[in-house]
């Protein structure tokens, strides 16, 4: 683990912490000293992240949480508390992608299955979180936006318009809890080297490179580092920010 222990003695809860930035952002905060609660809807990655987190030294707990289910989102928060006693650090990953389409070819089932799981899963996700942060009165939160937030997305529709929504409840979030000693801020990477981008053929994946000014892909890694800065005291005068982490893309 880590020498920095910027989150010693709290508790941090991440929603599909089971690959990718959502891994990377756990394994960062339990790096950081901050006992981690991991949800997923793969049992198996959850667990491989908190055998990762516990490998190092850390302390993390895996619960099985599907984001657009209002039932299961509100164990989520019981859990950690009945696991770690306590919760101070939240950040809300949970989203799905979507492949190139004409807006009007869209079909409504991936328009919903983005807005179920993107939108209002981190819509119920902040719900349950904001409660208890807003009574114990202290608290962060940062939620995983994307590029696509804050910019158009010809041919992404679902994907943007979701993605959008999650940078409107940042803010909007940002400005209800700023008096309540809560916190709430987004990240919005680039093109990120995932999984999902792994897969693209050579060609696709050079295009996307040279797009980006510092010509290369982020990393996983530098979405955690970004994360888990606006999760910290360092960051204990900004709310309402949405970060964009992207080798100057947007710039």
């Amino acid at each position: 683990m880590s020498e920095n222990k910027e989150f010693e003695s709290q508790v941090a809860l991440v929603t599909a912490g089971g690959a990718g930035i959502g891994r990377a952002i756990s394994l960062q905060l339990a790096r950081e000293g901050a006992r981690v609660v991991v949800s997923d809807i793969n049992d198996e990655a959850g667990q491989e992240t908190i055998r990762l987190i516990e490998e190092a030294g850390g302390t993390g707990a895996y619960h099985h949480v599907d984001v657009s289910q209002s039932g299961e989102v509100d164990s989520l928060i019981p859990f950690t508390l009945e696991t770690f006693g306590r919760l101070d650090l939240c950040v809300n990953n949970a989203g799905v992608g979507a492949m190139p389409t004409a807006m009007e070819d869209v079909e409504r089932k991936a328009w919903d299955r983005a807005m179920n799981i993107t939108l209002t899963g981190t819509f119920l996700c902040m719900q349950a979180q904001l409660r208890h942060l807003h009574a114990q009165g202290s608290g962060s939160v940062v939620n995983i936006a994307s590029l696509a937030g804050i910019s158009a997305t010809p041919e992404l529709t679902p994907y943007g318009a979701s993605k959008h929504g999650v940078v409107s409840l940042t803010r909007s979030a940002a400005i209800e809890y700023a008096d309540k000693g809560v916190r709430v801020n987004a990240v919005a990477p680039g093109a990120i080297e995932t999984a999902a981008l792994a897969s693209l053929p050579e060609e696709s994946r050079r295009g996307y490179e040279q797009e980006i000014p510092m010509k290369r892909l982020g990393q996983v890694e530098d979405i955690a580092e970004a994360t888990c800065f606006l999760l910290s005291e360092r960051a204990s005068f900004i709310t309402g920010v949405v970060l964009r982490v992207d080798g100057g893309t947007e710039a």
